[in-house]
C-alpha cells in the first residue's frame, strides 16, 4: 500500500497567522521575548547568552544548526513537516518570572494552567518530584526531602549544567545525537528547559517524579529536553505530561527525551500527551538498557492534530529487555497520528515487546511506523510486536508499516497486526442492558486499550478514561 500524504500545507496556515500572532503577542502580560523571531546564528547566539551556558553548549547548539540547514526532511514524515518553516514561529520565550520551589509565588496567570489541570494536588498526593516547564523556561522545580537524602539529582538541564556540568556533559545528546535526523538537530540547537535526572546505585525511587510541559501561546516552538540517568541496581518511574490550551493558530513541539539505564537498572517512563489540536507534535525518544537493565515506555498520545512519536530502546547489554506500550487517539478529519516503536538488539539475549493500540474516528488517520533490529552477535533475542487498530467508521483510516532487519539466524521475532471496526454484537449486547450507545462505545474503547490502562498510575488511568470519553461525545464519534 502506497503512503498516502497529507494535503494540508501547514506553511500557509502559518503564514496567514503571523499577523495575528504579531497583534497578540502581549495578549499575557507576564510574557517578555528575549531573542528576535527567525532561525539564525544570531538568534542561538542570543539563547545561549540568556542562558548564561558555557562555551561547549554554544558550540554543540550553533553545530546542531548547520546540520538542521543541511539534513533533508526524513521521507516517512508525511508533507506536514517538509512545509513547516520554523523561522515563522517564537523560537524561545521566557516568561517574565522567577524560578521558585514555592508553588504560591508563582504569578496566578501562569498557576491557573496547572491549577485546572491538578498538578499540584498530583505532587502533594504521590509525587516525589516536580519540575514543571512553562513556554520555554522551567518555572517550578521540587523535590521531596527523602529522595534529596538519598542524593536523588532532580533538576531543570540548564541548573545541571551549571552545579553538575562533568555528569551533565557525559549524558546530555549522547544518546539521541543531534546528526540523527533533521528535527534531532532542531531541537539540540533550540532546546530550552526540560528534567535532569540522576539516579545514584542501589537506590529505589518508590513514588513517581514527574516533568510537566505547558504551551501557553499562539505560533509557539517548544523545545523541553528530558534526561534521566539511572545508575546501577536503581529504580525510577518518570511521568511526562503535556498539555496546551485551545489557540486560533498552529503551535510547534519538538521535544526530547533520553533515558540511560545502567546495570540491574529499571527506567518505566510514562507520558500522558493532551496537546490541543492546534499542536504540532514531534518528539524524539530513546533509551540505552545495559545488562540486565530494563526500560519499560508507556505513552498515551490523546491530542494534537498531528504527532510523530518513536519511543526506542537500544538493548546494549546482555539480558537487558525493553517494553513499549503506545497508545493513539485520532479524532477528526485531518488528525494525523503517526507513532510506532524501534527496538534495537545489539547484545545476546535480549528481550523486547512492544504493543502499540490505535484508535480512530470521525476520518482520522492512524499510521504504524516500527523497526525491530537484530544484530549480528545478538543470540538468543527475542522480539514481539502487536500493533492493532480500532475504527469507529468508515471514514478512519489506519496504516501499519512494519520493518523487521534480522542478521543474527539465532533470534526469535514475530510481528501481528489486526484492524478492527466496532463490533455492532457487541455494542448490541451492552446497550440491550440499559446502557447508552455513547456510553456503550466508552467501555468498548478503554476495553481495547485495557493493557495500557493497566500500567498507568491510578490518577493518569482515571485522567485518560476521562479524555476518551470527552472526545467520544464532543465529537459524535457515534450516532
Amino acid at each position: 500500500m502506497t503512503e498516502e500524504k497529507l494535503s494540508v500545507d501547514i506553511n500557509e496556515i502559518l503564514n496567514a497567522a503571523i499577523e495575528s500572532r504579531n497583534n497578540n503577542l502581549n495578549q499575557i502580560e507576564f510574557h517578555r521575548r528575549v531573542v528576535e523571531s527567525g532561525l539564525s546564528r544570531s538568534t542561538i547566539e542570543a539563547i545561549s547568552k540568556a542562558k548564561k551556558e558555557p562555551e561547549w553548549m554554544l558550540k554543540l547548539r550553533l553545530r546542531a544548526l548547520e546540520l538542521f540547514e543541511k539534513l533533508p526532511t526524513p521521507n516517512w514524515l508525511p508533507e506536514v513537516l517538509s512545509s513547516l518553516n520554523v523561522s515563522n514561529l517564537e523560537l524561545y520565550i521566557k516568561p517574565d518570572v522567577e524560578k521558585t520551589n514555592n508553588w504560591d509565588n508563582i504569578p496566578k496567570e501562569i498557576k491557573n494552567y496547572y491549577d485546572n489541570l491538578g498538578i499540584p494536588d498530583s505532587e502533594k498526593k504521590f509525587l516525589g518530584g516536580l519540575v514543571a516547564v512553562f513556554e520555554s523556561e522551567p518555572i517550578y522545580s521540587s523535590v521531596k526531602q527523602e529522595l534529596e537524602k538519598k542524593g536523588v539529582i532532580m533538576m531543570p538541564p540548564e541548573d545541571a549544567m551549571q552545579k553538575y556540568p562533568d555528569l551533565f556533559k557525559q549524558y546530555f545528546m549522547k544518546i539521541f545525537p543531534a546528526s540523527d535526523h533533521k528535527f534531532a538537530a532542531l531541537h539540540a540547537a533550540l532546546w530550552s528547559g526540560g528534567v535532569f535526572v540522576y539516579v545514584p546505585k542501589g537506590v529505589k525511587i518508590t513514588t513517581p517524579v514527574e516533568g510537566f510541559f505547558v504551551i501557553g501561546t499562539e505560533m509557539e516552538g517548544q523545545f523541553e529536553h528530558t534526561l534521566v540517568v539511572a545508575d546501577e541496581d536503581s529504580y525510577i518511574h518518570f511521568i511526562e505530561g503535556c498539555s496546551a490550551p485551545q489557540f486560533k493558530n498552529y503551535s510547534f513541539h519538538d521535544g526530547m527525551v533520553e533515558l540511560y539505564a545502567k546495570k540491574n537498572a529499571h527506567i518505566k517512563f510514562t507520558t500522558i500527551q493532551n496537546w490541543s489540536k492546534n499542536v504540532i507534535n514531534f518528539n524524539n525518544k530513546r533509551a540505552w538498557a545495559d545488562e540486565n537493565a530494563v526500560v519499560e515506555w508507556v505513552e498515551g498520545s490523546l491530542g494534537s492534530k498531528y504527532s510523530f512519536v518513536y519511543p526506542s530502546t537500544i538493548l546494549r547489554g546482555q539480558n537487558a529487555s525493553s517494553t513499549s506500550l503506545v497508545v493513539t487517539l485520532a479524532s477528526a478529519e485531518g488528525d494525523w497520528k503517526d507513532s510506532g516503536s524501534k527496538m534495537i538488539h545489539a547484545a545476546p539475549n535480549t528481550r523486547s515487546r512492544v504493543i502499540n493500540k490505535n484508535i480512530g474516528f470521525n476520518g482520522g488517520v492512524n499510521v504504524y511506523r516500527g523497526l525491530i533490529k537484530v544484530n549480528e552477535g545478538a543470540k538468543g533475542s527475542k522480539a514481539f510486536v502487536k500493533c492493532d487498530s480500532l475504527m469507529l467508521d468508515e471514514k478512519t483510516k489506519a496504516y501499519t508499516f512494519p520493518h523487521n532487519q534480522v542478521f543474527e539466524e539465532d533470534a526469535d521475532v514475530a510481528h501481528e497486526a489486526h484492524t478492527f471496526r466496532m463490533s455492532e454484537d457487541q455494542l448490541f449486547y451492552l446497550m440491550n442492558r440499559g446502557i447508552g450507545e455513547k456510553e456503550a462505545t466508552s467501555i468498548l474503547v478503554l476495553g481495547f486499550i485495557d493493557e495500557i490502562m493497566k500500567e498507568l498510575p491510578f490518577e493518569y488511568a482515571t485522567m485518560l478514561n476521562k479524555v476518551i470519553k470527552l472526545e467520544l461525545d464532543k465529537l459524535g464519534a457515534v450516532a
